[in-house]
């Protein structure tokens, strides 16, 4: 694909929906553009305000959170995996209110533990741990919120 023709395909993908520049190198990669060409394209659109990894984390955590009810640490491992810097990370992780987080962690358990068909309380437990570990929070909160259920 033709340099000028990559970019309007860019800008108008970055347009539609918030994208961190991972994403970008990762399509022009699979259009066929070349490294330097590629490179040229990623300065434009940060100079043109069409890509910002800072922006983009803070719409992933929010969306994440919201949405598909994921904990701090997945969150950050999937944002790690597109490329984005740990101090961008963490900023934008703050950004979620710790009251909401823990009432999300309870919420998730409950209906979790209402689908639950175990009798043996020590299995329920281990299930329901096992549960919010694989949706991404934190061990102390898993078990302050556990136990705050059973």
């Amino acid at each position: 694909m033709e340099y000028k023709k990559a970019l309007s395909k860019a800008m108008t993908i970055c347009s539609r929906a918030e994208q961190c520049s991972y994403d970008i190198l990762e399509k022009l990669k699979k259009w066929g553009v070349s490294e330097i060409e590629s490179q040229k394209i990623i300065d434009i659109l940060y100079n043109e305000r069409f890509i910002d990894d800072g922006r983009f984390a803070e719409a992933y955590v929010k969306d994440k959170f919201r949405f598909n009810s994921w904990g701090k640490q997945k969150i950050s491992y999937m944002l790690k995996q597109k490329g984005v810097s740990s101090a961008t990370i963490n900023s934008a992780l703050q950004s979620i209110n710790e009251n909401e987080y823990f009432a999300k962690a309870l919420e998730e358990l409950e209906k979790k533990n209402r689908l639950l068909d175990e009798e043996d309380q020590y299995m329920r437990k281990a299930k329901l741990i096992r549960f919010l570990a694989s949706r991404g929070f934190e061990h102390n909160l898993i078990i302050k919120a556990v136990e705050s259920i059973l």
